[in-house]
């Protein structure tokens, strides 16, 4: 893919965090997102050719060198899943010269397998392809291959959420060996040097997808006008019983006013009642 076609399908990308509920997301929201929707991942179903140029051994003709990533599908069963980077290829088989090609999918070797989270002092049972076992060997644990691997590569909200959540647990001191502090103390020795690349707010938004995202940003939103308004159901209390209150003062003053002025009239009248001697 050239650079004029990255940059198109980062913008495209970009585009939805100026419209909708996107426009409120924060920054620690997007630095997600670009890494994992906008980086390039590390190539997995083709190797890369290093430098610019080559020289054709055939022709000896020096030709730029162009390594275009091959397209993957992920079907919406893999963010229950992790795959390790690997995705479906879609392409075309043909099993004999003379015979039409037909389409075909490549698709990754699955199996479920059991990880241990020493963070979380969990183990889970999810379905994995062989370089992601290969993988979590290679990091020398479930935890540090999350945390080393950037969220193009993890790529299923599953893999992420677990990231976000030991994230959540090492920034805690992890809880869960609270029975045991110097279990608890080896653990975060062994995992701390991963919170200098987040900062709390980057851990919060870390792992959720656009529209779960959003979902989240709402409910802030709400619970921030529900602290500032008050409901109207008070508001029109509040007016009713003011109006209560000044029309009884009305009230109060008329018949005050009636009063006096029956008396002092009763006074000046002589064909009133009598007074007593």
């Amino acid at each position: 893919m050239s650079s004029a076609l990255k940059t198109t399908a980062a913008i495209k990308q970009l585009f939805k965090f100026e419209k909708g509920f996107g426009a409120y997301l924060p920054e620690a929201y997007k630095k997600f997102y670009i890494e994992w929707q906008v980086k390039e991942p590390v190539a997995i179903h083709y190797i890369p050719e290093e430098g610019r140029y080559k020289r054709d051994e055939v022709t000896g003709e020096i030709i730029p060198i162009q390594n275009v990533p091959i397209p993957l599908k992920f079907p919406e069963e893999h963010n229950a899943h992790i795959w390790g980077g690997e995705g479906v290829v879609q392409g075309f088989k043909k099993h004999d010269k003379f015979i039409r090609r037909v389409p075909h999918f490549w698709i990754p070797v699955l199996r479920r397998s059991v990880v241990y989270s020493e963070v979380l002092d969990k183990h889970i049972s999810v379905v994995v392809t062989n370089r992601t076992i290969n993988m979590i060997h290679s990091n020398y644990g479930f935890d540090h291959y999350l945390l080393k691997t950037p969220a193009c590569d993890l790529k299923s909200l599953l893999a992420l959420g677990l990231k976000r959540l030991v994230l959540q647990e090492i920034t805690k001191g992890c809880p869960v060996y609270t029975n045991n502090p110097i279990k608890q103390m080896e653990i975060l020795n062994q995992y701390k040097q991963y919170l200098s690349s987040y900062t709390p707010e980057e851990i919060e938004w870390y792992g959720y997808s656009f529209d779960e995202a959003c979902n989240k940003m709402k409910k802030i939103l709400d619970e921030r006008d529900k602290a500032n308004k008050a409901p109207l159901k008070h508001l029109y209390r509040t007016k009713l019983v003011e109006k209560l209150k000044t029309a009884q003062i009305e009230a109060a003053n008329q018949k005050i006013e009636s009063s006096s002025s029956t008396s002092w009239i009763q006074n000046i009248n002589p064909f009133g009642r009598k007074h007593e001697a």
